[in-house]
């Protein structure tokens, strides 16, 4: 997609475009006051979504995770120097994760898998990883191209109650896309 689309593309990370990218990034937010946590970016590409929370709140700490190593360089190229930045290179369902306040996952949990239980299986670890919440977003609609999958959201809602005390769906933002907020502790939402 680099290769294809460039680095400063919206489309090398599979966005359509960059508005697209920060309406996501807004729903994803929404999770709850992110001033003085600590964050996971779970397949982070460029790190993107540390500046658009870096105009909300303050003292946060921001590590972006990516396992593709030409996005993860562009990602310290672009925000390495922020003092709230760290980024390393791994791939989430097999990394020892570092836990942390607030887990997310922007568009990282759409790509196809020979996996069956995939979708399950990242779930079941990027919400271990938090203290507080995990927010993800997904697909409900794709025309379909081999390289992405959609999701039922009514399907994700239901396993994601069976293993969370408070789960809440959001689909007001994008007609093809619904984010899902999984929450630990109630005291930290906001």
């Amino acid at each position: 997609m680099i290769e294809t689309h460039g680095r400063e593309s919206s489309f090398a990370l599979g966005w359509k475009d960059t508005e697209s990218q920060q309406i996501r990034f807004k729903a994803l937010a929404g999770i709850g006051n992110l001033s003085g946590c600590s964050v996971l970016d779970a397949g982070c590409g460029y790190g993107d979504f540390l500046p658009y929370l870096s105009t909300s709140y303050k003292d946060f700490t921001y590590t972006g995770m990516e396992q593709i190593p030409e996005l993860l360089k562009e990602a310290i190229v672009r925000h390495g120097h922020s003092p709230a930045a760290n980024f390393i290179q791994g791939n989430f369902t097999t990394t020892l994760l570092p836990v942390v306040d607030y887990v997310f996952a922007s568009g990282s949990l759409n790509y196809r898998s020979t996996d069956p239980d995939f979708i399950f299986n990242a779930i079941d670890k990027l919400y271990g990883a938090c203290t507080y919440g995990f927010a993800f977003n997904l697909l409900n609609h794709i025309i379909p191209n081999g390289l992405l999958v959609a999701y039922n959201p009514g399907q994700i809602i239901s396993y994601c109650s069976s293993i969370c005390p408070e789960v809440k769906l959001i689909q007001d933002y994008d007609p093809n896309d619904f984010t899902v907020y999984m929450y630990k502790q109630k005291e930290r939402y906001f």
